[in-house]
């Protein structure tokens, strides 16, 4: 898997998504805006039309690197691991040592790494720290606020 990017299926799913919801609804859509605002006359201090092509800008951007991440994915599916270590894929279960509150993150790509749906990226401090580590485990991990002990309670593969 060197040099490839590990996605789940979900995630690949997305991201198929997004891409072709910016090729066939966006960049339609963005187009149209730039010809309403070249038809106001002056581009000069047309505020809507460079609005609406900075925007393209971005689309296009976007599409432009979803299109080379494509080729360097590596679709992995969790449910096929059946092992209690903490791999690609694992939704983990822990706590912090010092106050027993409760964490439970899926550890995933970094293209479908969302810290609000409890979705981390294997690059992550955390998860470097949780990779290859059992139910049970109390893991110290480095973070930019400073060190904390977690322990996993349970180590999931969905």
């Amino acid at each position: 898997m060197e040099g490839k990017i590990p996605i789940t299926k979900v995630g690949l799913e997305q991201l198929k998504f997004e891409l072709q919801q910016l090729v066939s609804k966006e960049r339609p859509s963005i187009k149209k805006a730039i010809a309403e605002a070249r038809a106001h006359g002056d581009l000069k201090e047309n505020a809507e039309y460079h609005a609406a092509k900075e925007k393209q800008s971005f689309i296009e951007g976007r599409i432009q690197e979803i299109n080379a991440r494509m080729s360097n994915l590596q679709v992995v599916d969790p449910s096929q691991n059946h092992t209690d270590v903490v791999a690609f894929g694992a939704t983990v279960t822990m706590s912090y040592v010092d106050t027993d509150q409760a964490l439970c993150y899926q550890i995933v790509g970094p293209d479908e790494a969302d810290i609000k749906a409890n979705r981390i990226s294997y690059l992550s401090p955390i998860a470097r720290a949780l990779i290859g580590k059992r139910s049970g485990d109390v893991v110290k991990v480095q973070i930019p606020k400073g060190l904390i002990e977690v322990e996993i309670s349970e180590v999931a593969y969905r």
